[in-house]
């Protein structure tokens, strides 16, 4: 009898179906809601216990252990919630799962200089990360990567309901879930969309890059289908992103993109430099040392780095006389970043630039102010940078700035001020090579000039105090 049923039986059971399984599901998130806060807190100890009615402010954040930029706002934020808020807990959902509360709080001090209350600091570890690593999904990423972040976020929230969503790395896709099954105010900190006009271009141009494929760029067919792709997330992104209440971005550059594709009106907040400790660092005694801060990610273009220096040499061949050294530091996530790592040593060695070029990965941040202290240049080569931290650590520490033409370094950072120069931008391993022989030949009068310029606007505009003001302001109505 049932196999007689028409189409619109079977949709009405489908139907009836998926509201059973999300009332369920509703129902068993909020009856365990009050025994994990509860258990939160017991683990936390007697300050948060003595905690009236604490506000539990969750900031989901996966990689919190990575040692990059974006783990410099998160944890500056928390600091500064900490300083703000006696009643709030912070909680930090998280996929590290070889990382103890104290190795990430070592890990904090040690990389960022960042001292934490850990009476007020909770960890929440999700298993399912997996299901968000890029390298999982070599084709169709974007989509599926997004459907796994609805997963990891059901987890999280499964986990510990928090008052307030705070996504601090992305995942716009958990917004929908979280609002339906625990109605809490959601908040997020983009430091990149993850679609933008400029990814539909770059197919629409047939350009290959590190997510558009140089084997089919050039097909039309295949071109025709990414774009329709491309199209659909973008719809099915900002529907996502629109379910923020408060919405911050890091640039200019993001703003525009966030704002078009999710409908918001978006304040801009420009990540955290500790421009204080780096300010205090000479500008004389500088050696001809060009320096990269940046993880080793794809997206990064360290082979353009390599390639710009190797340019410089053939160019210019009184800088391999004078023994310039490339310095590349940075985090290694994983074992991608770690092959990526290798394809960069054997690069240098094809490029015959090797004895040039030091790799210093995973150090730590006194290592990192030493060689700021001791390079003339900084180098930054990712096209469309959201925002670009490293370059405003290296216009703070006082190194000449040699950044992509592009983002957040051309819109907010490598800027005029005071109606002076702040250093170079370049898009090509030619250009970029002349605008470090710019900065190489620069005398020590036009150096101090230039560098102590250039520290005036990062202490102006991109440190500490200004990030922790600007971004309590815009969470305020959130948290109160």
């Amino acid at each position: 009898m049932l196999l007689n049923m028409g189409p619109s039986f079977w949709i009405t059971v489908a139907l009836v179906g998926l509201w059973l399984a999300f009332f369920t599901l509703k129902y068993f998130i909020k009856s365990t809601m009050t025994k994990n806060r509860t258990k939160i807190i017991e683990q936390l100890g007697p300050m948060a216990v003595r905690i009236e009615k604490p506000l539990f402010l969750g900031f989901f954040h996966p990689y919190c252990n990575a040692g990059g930029g974006g783990e410099r706002v998160l944890w500056t934020a928390i600091r500064d919630v900490q300083k703000e808020f006696n009643d709030i807990i912070c909680v930090v959902y998280t996929g590290d799962l070889d990382a103890t509360k104290e190795q990430i709080l070592a890990k904090i001090k040690n990389g960022f200089n960042i001292d934490l209350d850990p009476s007020r600091l909770a960890f929440v570890y999700l298993t399912k990360r997996y299901l968000v690593e890029d390298a999982r999904y070599p084709r169709f990423t974007l989509i599926l990567q997004s459907l796994g972040s609805i997963v990891l976020g059901f987890e999280a929230i499964s986990k510990l309901v928090p008052d307030i969503y705070f996504d601090t790395m992305g995942y716009a896709f958990t917004f929908p879930l979280t609002h339906y099954l625990v109605s809490t105010k959601i908040a997020a900190y983009v430091h990149y969309p993850t679609i933008s006009s400029d990814m539909v271009n770059r197919v629409y141009e047939r350009r290959s890059q590190y997510n558009n494929d140089p084997r089919f760029s050039q097909n039309a067919l295949w071109t025709t289908g990414k774009l329709i792709y491309y199209r659909v997330f973008a719809k099915i992104y900002g529907f996502c992103g629109s379910f923020a209440q408060a919405v911050v971005v890091n640039s200019t550059w993001t703003k525009g993109h966030v704002d078009s594709l999710w409908g918001t009106k978006a304040d801009i907040v420009y990540p955290p430099c500790d421009t204080e400790r780096l300010n205090k660092l000479p500008l004389q005694g500088r050696k001809p040392m060009i320096v990269s801060v940046a993880q080793f990610r794809p997206e990064k273009d360290h082979a353009l780095q390599l390639k710009s220096l190797a340019r410089l040499f053939e160019k210019y061949p009184q800088w391999k006389e004078a023994k310039v050294e490339l310095v590349l530091i940075g985090s290694s996530r994983n074992e991608g970043d770690a092959k990526r790592i290798d394809d960069l040593r054997q690069l240098a060695v094809e490029l015959d630039i090797q004895d040039y070029v030091r790799f210093e990965v995973n150090a730590s941040y006194d290592l990192l102010v030493s060689s700021l202290a001791s390079a003339k240049i900084g180098i930054h080569t990712m096209w469309n940078e959201h925002f670009g931290i490293g370059v405003v650590e290296y216009m703070a520490a006082g190194l000449i700035a040699v950044a992509h033409k592009s983002g957040g370094p051309l819109l907010d950072i490598v800027t005029e001020y005071d109606g002076k120069p702040t250093g170079y931008l370049a898009d090509s391993s030619e250009t970029f090579a002349d605008s470090l022989h710019k900065a190489l030949s620069l005398s020590e009068e036009a150096y101090v000039e230039m560098a102590s310029n250039a520290r005036a606007s990062a202490s102006d505009k991109f440190s500490e105090d200004a990030f922790s003001s600007d971004l309590l302001c815009a969470l305020r109505p959130c948290l109160t």
